[in-house]
C-alpha cells in the first residue's frame, strides 16, 4: 500500500490519476448530455421531466452519485494544480540552467498551461451551473413556479442572458479542453502506441466537438430560438 501511494505521489503517478479521473468525468458528460437531450424530444418537456423525476426518486443513490462526482472533480482539480505547479518549477530550473529566451517562451505556451487556464474557466462555469440548478440561488429565476416541472425550470434558466453567455463560452472552452485532454489521458495511461495514436487523437477531437456543441446547443437554442414559453 505504501509503495502504491509513493508511486501515485510522483509526477507520473499524479498524471495517471488525473487521466483516470478525467476519463471518468468524460463518462459523466456523456450520460449528462444524453439526459439533457431529452429536452428536445417533446416541446412540453414530458420526457425530460420523467427522467428528472426518476433520478430524484432515488434520493440516496443520487446523493451518493453526486458525492462521488464531486470527489472526482475535486481530485482532478487538485491534481491539476499540483502538476501545474511542478511544471512551473521545472521551467524555472530550466531557466536558471540558462535556456534561451525563445525556448522559455515556447515552454510558457505548452498544452499543460492552456489546460490549466481552460480548466479554471470550466470551474467558473460549473459554479454558476450549481448556483442555477442545484442550490437554486438565482434571484432572477422564479424557481417556485417550477416545483414539478424540471423542463420548465431548465428553460427559464437557459433563457437568461447571464446563463446564455456563460454557458455558451463555458461549453466551447470545455470542448477545447477535451480536445487535448482525452488524448493526453490515454497517453498518461500508457496507451500511446504509434498504430493507435491517430485514432485516439482524432477520436478525442470528435468526442470534444460533440460534447462541446451538444452542451452549447442548449443556451443557444433556448435563448435565441425559444426566447419565450
Amino acid at each position: 500500500m505504501k509503495s502504491l501511494l509513493a508511486a501515485l505521489s510522483t509526477t507520473v503517478g499524479k498524471k495517471f490519476l488525473m487521466a483516470v479521473t478525467g476519463l471518468l468525468l468524460c463518462g459523466f458528460l456523456i450520460v449528462h448530455l444524453a439526459g439533457n437531450l431529452l429536452l428536445y424530444v417533446d416541446q412540453e418537456g414530458k420526457s425530460y421531466n420523467e427522467y428528472a423525476h426518476a433520478l430524484h426518486s432515488r434520493d440516496v443513490l443520487l446523493k451518493l452519485m453526486e458525492a462521488g462526482l464531486a470527489a472526482l472533480f475535486i481530485l482532478h482539480i487538485v491534481l491539476a494544480f499540483k502538476t501545474a505547479r511542478e511544471n512551473r518549477a521545472a521551467r524555472k530550473v530550466r531557466y536558471y540552467a540558462q535556456q534561451s529566451k525563445i525556448q522559455d517562451r515556447q515552454s510558457a505556451v505548452k498544452p499543460d498551461t492552456w489546460m490549466f487556464l481552460s480548466g479554471a474557466v470550466i470551474l467558473g462555469f460549473l459554479i454558476l451551473h450549481l448556483v442555477d440548478f442545484t442550490f437554486l440561488l438565482r434571484t432572477d429565476i422564479p424557481y417556485e413556479d417550477f416545483s414539478n416541472n424540471e423542463a420548465g425550470k431548465a428553460a427559464a434558466i437557459l433563457r437568461t442572458p447571464l446563463t446564455a453567455i456563460v454557458y455558451t463560452i463555458g461549453c466551447i472552452v470545455l470542448g477545447i479542453h477535451l480536445s487535448h485532454g482525452v488524448s493526453s489521458a490515454f497517453q498518461s495511461l500508457g496507451v500511446n502506441h504509434p498504430k493507435y495514436q491517430p485514432l485516439i487523437r482524432w477520436g478525442g477531437i470528435l468526442f470534444a466537438v460533440l460534447i462541446g456543441i451538444g452542451f452549447a446547443s442548449f443556451p443557444v437554442v433556448y435563448f435565441f430560438f425559444q426566447p419565450s414559453v
